[in-house]
């Protein structure tokens, strides 16, 4: 396996680095490999969906809370 220093890559220029983390995306997005969640993070989704079945209407959508935050 190639190994590549985080210096090596610090000294190519910007678009051999953006090629390089597309080739990287492509290659996680041809052979994807599932990952397993924590159990913390399973009931965290858990308690959240179960609160937005409670309350659908108390949360906003993610496109309000964007532009709140851009202001």
């Amino acid at each position: 396996m190639l190994q590549i220093k985080a210096s090596d890559i610090a000294k190519m220029p910007i678009g051999k680095r953006i090629q390089l983390v597309e080739d990287l995306w492509d290659s996680i997005i041809e052979l994807p490999e599932p990952i397993e969640l924590p159990d913390w993070h399973k009931e965290e989704l858990e308690k959240r969906l179960e609160e937005y079945h409670k309350n659908p209407g108390k949360g906003s959508p993610w496109l309000e809370v964007k532009k709140r935050i851009l202001k």
